[in-house]
């Protein structure tokens, strides 16, 4: 009976029914997309200790940053989204503002904190949504397919299945690691990955329940054995950690007082700190919405005009959260692609989020264990939610060349110039000039918005 109320409770609070879904497959949804984030909690404090900040606290405020934000993301929009320090601003943030440029990451916190500030003025104001709405629904499925060739992309490169070569990319050449040893290093963690893609495609075809996370686990489980028989040699210097937790260190979480309010505003008016705060700005606005487009999409969130109900919580809790993760001493907080895995398992409300963020909470005591995923067992679950997000582009009009155009350089744009918002910014631009130049910008009636942002992503592109 009490077991009954609970779910009675969840049920009213989440509008689980409403949304087709439960308790349980809400909660594997949560621990799904958790699994396939928890690699930021051991990147994010390696990146940003290469601009001179403490590891440990970065570490806590990376757990602490994703929590807040994902639990403001259940609370304003009861959606599946969790959000976490995002990948490539924190590399801009580390290498490229403090590195190269020279500023403090005292003074790039600042420019992070300002970015979210921002962001909240706008998504108060309707301006992020405004920009949501004005995007064509044809865009938007090219959106959620291109988002499943850039993810699927990064898990074939977390996994070392897709390396550097002469020809830009190139398969892990397995021949000459034989020879040289090295194989057994990292080679079979390719091996590995490669049978956890089958092992998650069979679980898929079969209808397992929880199926990536279960492929999640079934892989790490094969590291595992392979490391404990010495199949697998873990080498740090080439970035080939231990699969298994390591407790020597007992459970303890690390002080996040070394980065708390260090933000510095003394170098808030030069020039250069506004490009800086601009290109944070940009990045991360149009990745968050093309996360949502993507997402929402796939999980058939929008509603007949191509519409997010409730973005305008979604987007807040994405720009306070940016805010609140640079108070605590980490880059630009955002809405993760990832979120795709969860939503792929059934999750379809915020509970998801909870989950998920409970988890983030967890790892700071638990981070021995979460930060032995190793990122060959993430990465079938990355490829198998693009396999799931690139059927969109099922619902693109093909016979309409003026949409489907577009449409095909937004999708392709996004791994190929490996990010997000250049694929929206390249499928904006050409659908407006081919639209525009061949007149069918009359009966389509094109958003003035649209017209100002192909303008502005031109811009962006001469002067920036």
């Amino acid at each position: 009976m009490e077991q009954q109320t609970k779910t009675g409770t969840m049920d009213r609070l989440f509008r689980l029914s409403e949304n087709h879904t439960d308790v349980k497959t809400e909660i594997l949804a949560g621990i799904t997309t958790f699994m396939t984030m928890a690699y930021i909690l051991a990147v994010n404090p390696n990146i940003l200790s290469a601009a001179g900040m403490d590891r440990g606290a970065v570490f806590t405020a990376t757990a602490l940053a994703a929590f807040l934000a994902t639990m403001m993301m259940a609370i304003f929009s009861n959606y599946p989204f969790v959000l976490a320090p995002g990948m490539g601003l924190n590399a801009y943030f580390a290498y490229t503002v403090v590195i190269q440029m020279g500023y403090t990451w005292q003074t790039a916190l600042a420019a992070v904190f300002i970015e979210g500030f921002i962001f909240i003025i706008l998504s108060l104001t309707n301006v992020r949504e405004a920009i949501f709405n004005a995007i064509p629904m044809n865009l938007k499925h090219a959106v959620s397919a291109g988002i499943g060739i850039y993810i699927a992309f990064i898990g074939m490169q977390n996994a070392k299945i897709v390396v550097d070569s002469t020809t830009l990319v190139s398969v892990y050449p397995f021949k000459s690691s034989l020879e040289d040893g090295s194989f057994w290093h990292e080679g079979i963690t390719v091996v590995l990955a490669l049978i956890g893609i089958l092992i998650t495609s069979i679980l898929m075809v079969k209808n397992v329940r929880g199926n990536i996370l279960w492929g999640i686990l079934i892989t790490w489980g094969l590291g595992i054995i392979c490391e404990i028989s010495g199949l697998y040699v873990p080498d740090p210097e080439i970035g080939m950690f231990s699969v298994l937790p390591d407790f020597s260190s007992g459970l303890s979480v690390p002080s996040v007082m070394p980065t708390l309010a260090k933000v510095d505003f003394s170098n808030i008016f030069s020039l250069n700190f506004v490009v800086v705060m601009f290109a944070f700005l940009f990045v991360d606005l149009f990745d968050t919405l093309g996360t949502l487009i993507g997402v929402a999409s796939k999980a058939n969130m929008l509603d007949e005009e191509g519409k997010l109900p409730n973005i305008r919580g979604a987007l807040l809790a994405d720009s306070i959260g940016t805010s609140a993760g640079a108070l605590l001493g980490t880059s630009t907080t955002t809405t993760f692609v990832e979120s795709a895995a969860g939503v792929a398992a059934g999750g379809r409300t915020g509970l998801t989020a909870v989950t998920a963020a409970i988890l983030f909470a967890l790892s700071m005591f638990l981070s021995p264990i979460f930060l032995a995923i190793p990122s060959f067992a993430t990465a079938p679950a990355l490829i198998a939610v693009g396999f799931l997000m690139i059927t969109s582009i099922l619902d693109v009009d093909f016979s309409d060349f003026t949409e489907a155009i577009p449409a095909y350089i937004c999708m392709t744009a996004m791994p190929f110039m490996y990010s997000i918002s250049e694929g929206i910014s390249m499928g904006i631009i050409s659908y407006v000039v081919i639209n525009l130049i061949t007149g069918n910008y009359k009966k389509k009636k094109i958003s003035p918005l649209m017209y100002v942002l192909a303008i502005a992503f031109v811009l962006k592109y001469v002067l920036v």
